[in-house]
């Protein structure tokens, strides 16, 4: 197995597995912002979206939410014809 450089092959994994390890701290101090908000009453479920919508483009988010509004409503015009049929 000459030419394989295990140094350079064991420098990466470390490396890695540093980001890893830094990645879960990161997260648990996620986590725990999130439970301090939920216990001061506020609904984490809610807050995600927000992080979720926050990460779009401000194009992307209008495209969809008028595209939530149009299937909404042709759910709503849908339900409400099944009705009258009934």
């Amino acid at each position: 197995m000459t030419g394989i450089a295990g140094d350079r092959i064991r420098s990466f994994i470390e490396r890695i597995e540093h980001i890893d390890e830094e990645i879960k701290a990161l997260n648990e101090g996620k986590k725990e912002v999130l439970s301090e908000a939920k216990g001061e009453g506020f609904d984490v479920k809610v807050l995600k979206e927000i992080l979720r919508l926050r990460k779009q483009d401000k194009d992307e988010r209008d495209e969809q939410e008028t595209l939530l509004d149009l299937y909404l409503r042709a759910m709503e015009s849908s339900e409400s014809s099944a009705a009258k049929a009934a």
